[in-house]
């Protein structure tokens, strides 16, 4: 796309948070992956190397498609986080998120490296310290994440998210709202196949990052973005969270955006 056919239907800034809301899905995909991969581009320049987290869902599938698309990205060069996985699931299940992301950007575009957090580590809590260390080890330059419709960034349930978490990963129990997202989505059949429990970073993990850009599509997202944008700041929505942030930017498309 051209550079003039990113810019957003509206702009503005939700206390330190800027917000775009763009007039489709693709609309919206095309400008975030622009965002992200200047970001990327710029770390490669300045270091040569770039590392970044992504989220794994269906709503980032277009986002990720774009972003894979980008010119001129020397992905040689980056290395590749995620932000959670389901506990227990080996990484062949149709629902893993290192499947979804090999599927949808590490299979297509190989960048130098790709870290997978294991949630079928044999010991769980080593595995967090593990991944942990690995997040720790080089300054993280792009976080792209999602908001859930319970409001979760990663799987930062409002029981569990905590705005000032020591831990960089840990073991969450999954509400039920998120797992029924996850049935909706068409990950499992049913909810009683959904895992009650995955590994997930913090959301002082995602946040400790050089820049953070949130990709929002859909209807089923709008109480979401209502309560994270104009509610009060509150783990009861953790994506509220973002509103202090102002190295990030949150992409909403039309729908996401209809109940601002």
């Amino acid at each position: 796309m051209m550079k003039h056919d990113l810019a957003p239907l509206k702009s503005f800034a939700a206390q330190a948070l800027q917000v775009q809301v763009h007039s489709t899905g693709d609309a919206l995909a095309a400008a975030a992956a622009a965002e992200a991969a200047q970001c990327l581009q710029t770390a490669v320049q300045a270091a040569g190397q770039a590392s970044a987290i992504f989220a794994c869902a269906t709503s980032q599938v277009r986002f990720l498609a774009a972003l894979a698309a980008a010119p001129g990205l020397d992905w040689t060069r980056i290395a590749v986080f995620h932000m959670d996985e389901y506990l227990g699931i080996p990484a062949t299940h149709p629902a893993s998120f290192r499947r979804f992301l090999r599927e949808h950007l590490v299979d297509r575009v190989q960048p130098r490296i790709a870290h997978w957090l294991e949630g079928d580590a044999l010991e769980p809590i080593a595995e967090c310290h593990r991944y942990t260390r690995l997040l720790r080890q080089q300054p993280i330059d792009l976080c792209c994440l999602g908001i859930g419709e319970n409001g979760h960034i990663a799987f930062n349930d409002p029981a569990v998210a905590d705005f000032a978490d020591l831990a960089a990963v840990k073991i969450v129990k999954l509400d039920e709202a998120c797992r029924s997202q996850q049935v909706g989505e068409g990950c499992f059949p049913a909810l009683e196949a959904v895992p009650q429990y995955a590994l997930t970073l913090t959301i002082p993990a995602l946040c400790a990052v050089r820049r953070v850009v949130g990709i929002v599509p859909e209807q089923r997202k709008a109480v979401a973005v209502q309560q994270a944008l104009q509610g009060p700041i509150t783990t009861a929505c953790p994506a509220s969270f973002l509103r202090w942030q102002s190295h990030a930017t949150l992409h909403l498309d039309a729908q996401s955006a209809s109940r601002l």
